[in-house]
């Protein structure tokens, strides 16, 4: 009795050995605040694949961007360079690397979300993710995004004359500074880690983003007015650097492939939810919200369809911007 107990203790450290060094552990870098849509999602994504692996793969969500300085642009090249394990940032921000990726915001192209989703699913998407190894990153997953907003501190928007003269705050994409150019507004590209501290100081006057992003920031402190315009749709890249990648076991690999998926469907869930929540939010902060009419949209809408040629050429692949715009008429 005694021998088979020794046996079986033994037996139970080598599993136990075994599994420590089985275990992994990936950090994942989030360019926004904890409370951020996308820090919520990328720590669900982090309790899926635990769930999935037993505990066996760990992520550790790091947010603000705090692991690449809060350089977006230097974030991909760590992530590419193998600094960085995984990484979350937008397709706009992408698009300074692919110009394909400038497709998915072409202003008033996508009807809603859920088409939005049915692209990202769609051969096109799949194609954006494959492209992403030309710059040495490994594609995981494409998630949605809200529709993005307008705020600022001078006056209401409700229609494109309002934006002349008013200094936005861009992402570093030339599409957002030919849209809001086209306008009258002074667009400025800039890193959005710069954002509050350039609004506080009155170095630009707004900017435009999905609403939850004015909460989260807590951009209201500095802005009094947010217009529901739904202007452009943007999507984050799920990156990860591709030796890490392949150096993971195939379960590991199987096990973030379906918590990706999972963990997309949760996020588009769980940002519609707290769209009413995040304005409420900023009427209680004391920011006056209004939504435009369709008559208001329209003049919007006429100035985007404007520029359809600068958008195409843009995107610099004009059979990619040609089936993109296929899709999102016949879907």
């Amino acid at each position: 009795m005694r021998h088979f107990t020794i046996r079986s203790l033994l037996a139970a450290a080598t599993m136990l050995t075994a599994s420590i060094a089985h275990a992994e552990t990936l950090t994942l870098s989030t360019p926004d605040p904890d409370t951020s849509e996308i820090t919520l999602a990328a720590k669900k994504f982090a309790e899926i694949v635990s769930t999935k692996t037993n505990g066996e793969l760990t992520i550790k969500v790091f947010p603000n961007g705090t692991l690449y300085g809060g350089d977006p642009a230097a974030g991909v090249k760590q992530l590419a360079g193998g600094s960085l394990d995984m990484l979350l940032n937008s397709t706009s921000l992408y698009a300074t690397f692919n110009p394909k990726f400038t497709a998915i915001a072409i202003p008033y192209q996508f009807r809603d979300i859920d088409q939005l989703r049915a692209y990202l699913d769609s051969e096109n998407g799949q194609e954006l993710e494959a492209d992403l190894s030309k710059i040495g990153i490994k594609g995981v997953d494409l998630w949605s995004r809200p529709l993005r907003q307008i705020t600022n501190s001078k006056l209401p928007i409700t229609s494109p004359a309002d934006l002349k003269g008013l200094k936005l705050r861009v992402p570093n994409n030339p599409l957002w500074v030919e849209f809001f150019g086209a306008m009258g507004a002074a667009p400025t590209p800039m890193a959005f880690a710069e954002v509050y501290n350039a609004l506080q100081l009155k170095v630009v006057d707004g900017q435009e983003n999905p609403i939850n992003v004015p909460v989260s920031a807590k951009l209201y402190e500095v802005q009094t007015y947010a217009t529901i315009s739904n202007h452009i749709a943007d999507a984050w890249v799920l990156g990860m650097n591709p030796a890490r990648y392949e150096g993971l076991s195939d379960a590991f690999k199987t096990a973030l492939s379906e918590a990706a998926k999972e963990t997309e469907t949760w996020k588009a869930s769980n940002d519609a939810a707290d769209i009413e929540k995040s304005i409420a939010t900023l009427k209680a902060n004391g920011m006056e919200v209004s939504e435009l009419t369709e008559t208001q949209r329209k003049a919007f809408v006429d100035v985007a369809a404007g520029l359809e040629e600068k958008f195409a050429a843009l995107v610099k692949d004009k059979a990619f911007f040609d089936r993109t715009r296929a899709f999102v008429t016949t879907n």
